[in-house]
């Protein structure tokens, strides 16, 4: 039985960083909690580090093949540890001194460990164990920063992940028994020959926990509460980093299972559709910038979910939903970044003059909303072309025009974000804090991802070369 713990590096590196952090920034003073914050971010870097040295060599498995370091593994590796550092700069804002500091990035590191497990699970129990160490540190990062609100929308996160957690695990239940086994090449060649209606009952149990961890239909409804009521450190967290070892969980379990019957990709596609048209829908009509992107991220959930549409059938699937992942954890962290700088600032109207008043937060935000609409040359842009293309690819036409009506709908409740922001002030407009002090950390988060969104889509051939690597289902 060959263990091979080396190519669980990175997930070593970031839960060992959890640990330091959480036991010596118990012996900090608070005025010196930023070791912490550095430690963290030390883990982190070196995780993006080992992750990206491994998408070097060939697939590889660990754990008697339950684990597999490969190039989707890889590059969620690298995609979550670089977007939980720049979270890092959103938290150095908001949390700098506050007596749960510590607690807190630990709690990051923890959750940060799960996505990563999540995306490279090819076992239906390691998938369990990923999605625990994934949700439980985030009620407790979700219920720390948010103070009151944050603890009803703890609990709300709370009982939709226990939920989606009782229906994964009933689905992989049903799944073993009809497969004998939790490994995914078993399931490939099992599922086939087994009754449909069993199979249809344990795949959907175990998508509805990844759904819950994505922020997808049907189970999205903790995402706009949990974004506008707990603190911008949970919410940028919670709407970006765990999509990614969800999403890939995701596409590696409708390849498994769809080998021998297409129709769950039909499911996924209808899945993708469902949550472009409601999260747009009910973004439209919000005030608060933070709920308007918890709905924005239920949207971009249904374009992610878009290639695993396509799995199997179309080259493009795999590279255009990594791509799109890194695409729009950047974009995304840019645009809660904005809302971090200016925490006072709680309605669309009160970004009245802001480009006028903070040119450099205002080109951020810009950037941001158009990235998420998916405007060229940002990076979501390509993401949305390619992720179109291999629906194209895949047999569904109908999901490109869902795709092309759905980022037109988008582009109009971004404009009512958009007007205020570029309006001239009035005498009843609301001031923004100047560049220094604590928001400074935010503000500069938010440059930084956006402009590392503008230079993802110009230099896309790049980054593309290294996604269309080895993968293993």
């Amino acid at each position: 039985m060959q263990m091979r713990p080396e190519l669980l590096l990175p997930e070593i590196l970031v839960f060992l960083g959890a640990l330091v952090v959480l036991l010596g920034g118990s012996f900090l003073p608070r005025r010196r909690q930023w070791i912490a914050r550095a430690a963290a971010a030390l883990a982190l870097l070196g995780a993006a580090t080992a992750a990206a040295l491994a998408m070097a060599g060939p697939a590889q498995s660990a754990f008697s093949g339950t684990f597999t370091v490969d190039t989707a593994t890889g590059a969620a590796r690298v995609i979550a540890a670089l977007t939980t550092l720049l979270v890092l700069g959103v938290a150095s804002g908001e949390i700098a001194g506050s007596p749960r500091e510590s607690d807190t990035y630990a709690l990051l590191l923890l959750a940060t460990t799960g996505v990563m497990v999540l995306a490279g699970s090819t076992d239906l129990l390691v998938l369990i164990v990923g999605f625990l160490l994934a949700s439980i540190p985030l009620y407790g990062i979700v219920g720390l920063t948010g103070g009151r609100a944050g603890a009803e929308a703890a609990m709300k996160t709370y009982l939709m992940g226990a939920l989606s957690g009782i229906l994964l695990m009933a689905g992989v239940t049903v799944l073993y028994a009809l497969a004998g086994g939790t490994d995914y090449a078993l399931l490939q060649e099992e599922l086939p020959a087994a009754p449909a209606a069993a199979v249809g009952a344990g795949v959907l149990g175990v998508l509805a926990g990844l759904l819950f961890k994505a922020g997808g239909v049907p189970f999205h409804f903790w995402v706009p509460d949990a974004a506008q009521g707990t603190g911008a450190t949970a919410a940028t967290f919670l709407t970006t980093v765990p999509k990614v070892g969800a999403l890939v969980a995701v596409y590696r379990l409708v390849a498994t299972v769809s080998a021998g019957d297409g129709s769950w990709l039909l499911v996924a596609a209808l899945l993708a559709t469902a949550s472009m048209v409601l999260g747009n829908l009910a973004a439209y009509w919000q005030t608060d910038p933070r709920r308007l992107l918890g709905w924005s991220t239920v949207a971009q959930v249904g374009f992610l979910l878009v290639p695993v549409a396509a799995a199997g059938r179309s080259d493009l699937a795999l590279p255009s939903l990594l791509f799109y992942l890194a695409a729009y954890a950047l974009t995304n962290v840019a645009a809660f970044a904005v809302t971090a700088t200016l925490p006072e600032h709680r309605e669309l109207a009160d970004y009245r003059g802001l480009a006028r008043a903070r040119p450099g937060l205002g080109l951020a935000l810009l950037v941001a909303l158009l990235g998420l609409v998916g405007t060229p040359p940002l990076a979501v842009f390509v993401g949305k072309l390619t992720t179109a293309t291999a629906a194209w690819d895949g047999g569904h036409g109908w999901l490109v025009l869902v795709v092309m009506l759905s980022s037109v709908l988008s582009l109009f409740y971004y404009l009512r974000w958009f007007a205020p922001v570029f309006a001239r002030p009035d005498q009843h407009t609301a001031g923004f804090p100047g560049r220094g002090g604590a928001a400074a950390w935010p503000a500069v988060t938010a440059g930084v991802a956006a402009v590392a969104s503008l230079v993802l889509g110009v230099l896309a051939g790049v980054l593309w070369a290294a996604l269309e690597g080895p993968v293993v289902m």
